[in-house]
């Protein structure tokens, strides 16, 4: 797993190549249907820009199976799926996939990701390479506990998750090779993205700014 294998969409949205396997994670605002469907869909929590059932019908392969917490898809929905709670870790071929806690310790925020909700991050983790992606959520505990990791994806974006400055510290408790910043162009417009970006790539060590491969919305 490289850089070259994960590909940012935009807003919370990946898509990650693990050899001959593909995953999605977060899918939203799918402009066009990718060329090889995505084996494994994995959905942090059931809000409209993380869980789209019409964004993961355009990524979803054929047979693929919708890794997401209780609540965000239903087994009649047409797909295969499996419940994902902290703690939640299974094998799919050479991928091995890990739920993680996600949630806000803001007093502000705590109306928007509860702690009993258990909404989740995810590790993923692909012949030795180890990707964590945090949901949305604040800087918590449990990042301490994550473990050697190649790649971080954060959010930097602040009203419903971490803003950069938190950010920058949960990056330094991780301490991942790469930082990746996500969720915030939507919420912080082409100025407050740029500044947030400047920001932490100066006071992140290994930190690496994705181009998305889709054109930024800056609004929803």
């Amino acid at each position: 797993m490289d850089a070259e294998s994960i590909k940012w969409i935009g807003h919370a949205s990946f898509i990650v190549e693990c050899g001959s396997q593909v995953l999605a994670i977060d899918p939203f605002r799918i402009e066009a249907t990718p060329e090889k469907g995505a084996d494994i869909v994995l959905v942090t929590h059931p809000h409209f820009d993380h869980c789209s059932k019409d964004d993961i019908r355009k990524v979803a392969g054929r047979d693929a199976v919708i890794v997401a917490p209780q609540g965000c898809i239903e087994e009649d929905a047409g797909f295969k799926v499996e419940i994902s709670r902290p703690g939640f870790k299974k094998a799919f071929g050479e991928v091995v996939v890990k739920a993680v806690p996600a949630y806000n310790i803001k007093p502000e925020r705590l109306s928007y990701h509860p702690k009993a909700k258990g909404w989740v991050g995810y590790v993923i983790e692909y012949k030795g390479s180890r990707l964590y992606h945090a949901g949305d959520t604040d800087a918590i505990p449990e990042m301490k506990e994550l473990g050697e990791m190649d790649y971080a994806l954060l959010p930097i974006g602040g009203t419903y998750t971490m803003g950069v400055d938190e950010a920058i510290k949960a990056a330094e408790t991780i301490a991942a090779k790469h930082a990746v910043p996500m969720h915030y162009k939507n919420l912080l417009g082409k100025e407050g993205s740029e500044a947030a970006e400047s920001k932490f790539t100066s006071k992140v060590e290994g930190a690496l700014v994705m181009s998305e491969i889709q054109k930024p919305t800056y609004s929803f």
